[in-house]
């Protein structure tokens, strides 16, 4: 038997960072994501020899242990061990053997969401095999738990719910309550945003817990600066999802600069000059606003672009070594199957 999984990344296209604990226990977070066909992919096959195989295609890597009850959490797949020692805790009450391989399609740091995307697909591998009774946010919210509780990793908890559900979701986050509320889009508003949003990789990554660490000792020593650009964020969460429900597609570059302004003062960071001159060659080429992926210091950018400003951006954009990267929306999260 081989069992697969593939869980799609995601453009967190406002409000990010309202998400992250403690502000969103204090304030309620609220965001507005959606997923593209780059994606975390997981293949397990089960083994009677006894042994645990960990196995990275796109780092050449691999690990191997006898069975047991729980691995240590040390080493490059933290996240696999991770979602295999709650498995065999919570489900199984018994050790497993098999190979497990992973893959995903872009860098890590990349502020695609890769983490928490590839604990997602690993975790919809183990429920497709072993046949766990787990709905969309039971998965989520396991997700969320191995990454933030068990292994004790930073950040939010917009990407499990982005990965498991898929499409164009408004999320809110209110202490351990999670609402996702799928947004009904027209297609052809999606397919003009896919052409006039372009993705841009800078060729750089980030550690993304460090920075979000930043945030939340702002939020917890109640930085009036900080807190006040998190409800801005917010805001900008709400407005998204009013110009994408109404079609009001062309309003979306003034409200991603709305919240990069106010995203910038949320953690010193989240910006550098690389990023900064950047931004400010793709507004001069045409683009009426943009953002950095994810909690920022690097990896993936975005712009809008109206008409056919595009081309002109992505001229402006190559000149910095960096790379234009072609994808599109999808509507469907978690899969897996076996064979």
């Amino acid at each position: 038997m081989i069992i697969r999984s593939k869980a799609p990344l995601r453009l967190g296209l406002a409000g990010g960072g309202s998400d992250v604990s403690p502000y969103s226990d204090i304030y309620g977070g609220a965001i507005l994501n959606a997923t593209i066909n780059m994606y975390a992919h997981t293949t397990i096959i089960p083994t009677e020899d006894g042994k645990v195989v960990f196995e990275s295609q796109e780092k050449h890597l691999r690990e191997e242990y006898v069975q047991a009850m729980e691995t240590d959490t040390d080493g490059y797949f933290i996240l696999h061990k991770g979602v295999y020692n709650r498995i065999v805790k919570q489900f199984t009450h018994k050790p497993l053997s098999f190979r497990i391989s992973s893959y995903v399609d872009v860098p890590a740091g990349s502020g695609l969401g890769t983490s928490s995307t590839l604990v997602v697909s690993i975790l919809g591998a183990f429920v497709e095999w072993l046949k766990l009774p787990l709905g969309e946010y039971d998965i989520a919210q396991l997700a969320y738990e191995i990454e933030r509780v068990d292994l004790g990793l930073a950040g939010g908890k917009q990407d499990q719910y982005a990965a498991t559900f898929g499409g164009f979701n408004f999320m809110e986050f209110k202490e351990n309550n999670v609402i996702v509320n799928p947004l009904r889009i027209r297609q052809r508003n999606i397919d003009e945003l896919n052409h006039n949003l372009v993705l841009y990789y800078t060729g750089t990554s980030h550690v993304s817990a460090d920075i979000i660490k930043e945030q939340q000792q702002n939020v917890a020593a109640k930085k009036t600066t900080s807190v006040e650009s998190m409800h801005k964020v917010k805001e900008q969460a709400v407005l998204m999802k009013e110009v994408l429900l109404k079609g009001d597609i062309d309003a979306i570059g003034k409200i991603l600069d709305f919240g990069w302004q106010h995203k910038k003062q949320m953690a010193k960071s989240i910006t550098n000059q690389h990023i900064d001159d950047l931004y400010a060659a793709a507004i001069n080429a045409g683009a009426t606003g943009g953002k950095i992926s994810g909690a920022g210091g690097g990896g993936f950018m975005f712009f809008y672009c109206p008409e056919n400003e595009r081309y002109a951006v992505v001229e402006a954009l190559e000149q910095f070594g960096g790379q234009v990267k072609r994808y599109e929306f999808t509507t469907e999260g978690l899969k897996t199957w076996s064979i």
